[in-house]
């Protein structure tokens, strides 16, 4: 089976890496990217190359001959907006039609619960209406739309919606959290702690992955919510990752109505990294139903909210002399706090 990943080398990709010998043999599986390749952090049969999904005849060349493909290559919201609709949007399309051109057997497209926007009823299922919110999420419901239309031309496509996924090597705004975490700051949530806010293991989401790239086609090609089972309240889950570090961090409860539009502010003058789909849902309830992903898939996550905390974030304190800092363009690499860092001080 030959296996082809987008965005190879981005947080999802490298733990695809790393146990994509699970799905197929290392020499049949390439991995590409804009962004390099860390030395060393892939197994050397891996194919790993430069490759752009906006680019309809490198797409051709890459995926003729394959048989799954797991499209990850995405533009997060930090990026430019015209970048994060060539990316999404555009890539998606030169990315179905390539496979629907070569006879994949199998694509599968990592989208994201940002589809829904902030319902007001949870949990989320599959079904509920598609509103993003920013370039982001509207690019995520066009690349749906997109897979939705090549379906209806005989491609098989899963289409999987994973809450926020962290894990070892996550980085990004949850190195944030877990840098306030280990210098024993006070850790501010926006509104009382009380919502639920679910989040995601990566290692559930390969597990995830990895089944529908070897499921019947009749049952895969489908639309799935994917997260944790086990979550409790923002101020219980974060509090016993707070626990755990033993540095002295609590919690600190803020005012919604006085918070949010100050980060907005803020992401406006570019001076922080919080962007507004991570402030404008902190406060609210936010959870999928995964009910139809256990029935239909037989998946089932292995990791709490809890626990995907704490496994990331001692990861981060056994790897932080190594990690690199930079802007908010991928997971990997550790954002740059702007004005946060004053408040870091203060707290």
């Amino acid at each position: 089976m030959k296996v082809i990943v987008t965005g190879g080398a981005g947080f999802l990709g490298y733990h695809l890496g790393q146990r994509i010998n699970e799905l197929t043999e290392y020499k049949n599986s390439v991995f590409f990217d804009i962004a390099p390749f860390p030395p060393g952090e892939y197994h050397p049969e891996i194919n790993t190359i430069y490759g752009d999904v906006r680019d309809p005849k490198q797409m051709d060349e890459i995926i003729a001959g394959s048989d799954v493909v797991i499209h990850c290559a995405a533009a997060l919201p930090l990026w430019k907006k015209k970048d994060i609709f060539e990316t999404n949007v555009d890539g998606m399309r030169n990315v179905c039609e390539s496979c629907l051109k070569f006879n994949v057997d199998r694509l599968i497209f990592i989208s994201s619960t940002a589809v829904y926007g902030v319902p007001d009823v949870h949990p989320i299922y599959e079904h509920h209406e598609r509103v993003g919110v920013g370039p982001y999420g509207k690019s995520k419901i066009l690349a749906e739309k997109i897979c939705e239309e090549y379906r209806k031309k005989g491609l098989i496509i899963s289409i999987l919606r994973p809450k926020s996924f962290i894990g070892t090597a996550r980085l990004g705004v949850f190195q944030i959290l877990y840098d306030w975490v280990e210098s024993g700051c006070r850790i501010p949530i926006i509104g009382n702690g009380k919502n639920r806010y679910q989040l995601f293991e990566v290692e559930d989401l390969v597990d995830a992955i990895f089944l529908v790239s070897k499921l019947p086609k009749d049952v895969i090609n489908d639309t799935f919510n994917l997260g944790a089972k086990e979550f409790t309240t923002v101020e219980e889950d974060v509090g016993a990752l707070c626990e755990y570090a033993k540095s002295g961090s609590k919690i600190l409860r803020t005012p919604s109505w006085l918070i949010k539009p100050v980060l907005r502010f803020f992401e406006i003058l570019n001076l922080s990294p919080l962007y507004k789909w991570i402030y404008g849902t902190a406060d609210t309830d936010s959870f999928v139903s995964i009910e139809k992903a256990e029935k239909q898939l037989g998946w089932q996550p292995k990791y709490s909210n809890k626990q995907a905390l704490i496994r990331s974030y001692q990861w981060y304190l056994d790897n932080k002399q190594n990690i690199q800092q930079g802007s908010g363009v991928t997971h990997r690499i550790a954002w740059k706090q702007g004005i946060l860092k004053l408040f870091k001080k203060i707290l």
